[in-house]
């Protein structure tokens, strides 16, 4: 199953790094205000990646932080240590 496993991420890499080496025309983003950049279309489709995984991570932030919050409301407060106990003393032997 390990063997399976690692020649299914060899046959998605490999097939990612063809798409990579087909697709390297220049492609022309256009932005407002006339501002445009131009770049290889595997960058272009990388970035654009890459954006949707920032936000989509920036957008599950507030839920994280109140499910943070939430669990440490619900942690029983710590209970004092006990004292550590007196070594045994050489004299009794």
């Amino acid at each position: 199953m390990k063997y399976l496993a690692w020649l299914l991420k060899a046959a998605i890499f490999f097939t990612l790094f063809a798409f990579a080496l087909n697709n390297q025309q220049d492609a022309t983003v256009h932005f407002f205000f006339g501002t445009e950049w131009r770049a290889p279309l595997v960058l272009v489709v990388l970035a654009a990646f890459a954006a949707g995984l920032a936000i989509g991570a920036l957008g599950m932030v507030p839920r994280w932080w109140k499910q943070r919050v939430a669990a440490q409301r619900q942690l029983p407060a710590p209970a004092a240590a006990p004292a550590p106990a007196a070594p045994p003393s050489a004299h009794g032997l």
